[in-house]
């Protein structure tokens, strides 16, 4: 039993303290919604991988030695528990890593220290610059007409005139007065 912890204490101060070169497989989509040993669910478009020793949270950079891509990973899960693997990468890193169509690739991990990088992305990118201009006086357009609005109807005013115009029935000689509500 104590050898056992010790070989574990040496696995996890080597995996921590250099560069590891090895295998990286993915877990496939059809693995979304699962439970990993971290507890939280995986996602196939989450940015996270399984390793055996390093601990819950730790940021991976992980290149791809291929063709040079790099993606930044969480450890959430433990694994992979194949021989000669390092790494199982989420669906959605595998694709960052353009290792899909091959399934299993050759990468080189490493622990990555963020310093004022965006969590998951490596800063390659220059962010655009804002206006955020307030304006004191806001006048809104009354004059637009949205589809879902009902249309109020306008009283129809020659129909009103005619009416007011029309004699009584009783006689032709009597004048109509009618008052108008204001």
């Amino acid at each position: 039993m104590l050898f056992l912890s010790i070989g574990m204490s040496a696995q996890t101060k080597q995996a921590s303290s250099s560069v590891q070169k090895g295998k990286a497989s993915y877990y496939s989509k059809k693995a979304t919604g699962a439970r990993t040993a971290s507890g939280a669910r995986l996602h196939h478009d989450s940015l996270t991988c399984a390793h055996r020793s390093l601990p819950f949270g730790t940021m991976l950079k992980v290149k791809n030695l291929a063709n040079g891509k790099e993606v930044i990973v969480k450890v959430t899960d433990r694994g992979p528990y194949r021989k000669g693997r390092i790494i199982d990468l989420s669906w959605g890193a595998a694709k960052e890593l353009g290792m899909l169509a091959a399934g299993i690739q050759a990468v080189e991990v490493q622990i990555y220290h963020p310093g004022k990088a965006i969590p998951f992305k490596p800063m390659d990118y220059e962010l655009p610059e804002m206006d955020f201009t307030i304006f004191n006086e806001y006048v809104p357009n009354t004059t637009l007409n949205f589809r879902n609005e009902k249309k109020e109807k306008q009283p129809n005013t020659k129909n009103k005139q005619q009416n007011e115009k029309k004699p009584s029935s009783g006689s032709s000689s009597s004048t109509v007065i009618k008052h108008q509500h204001i």
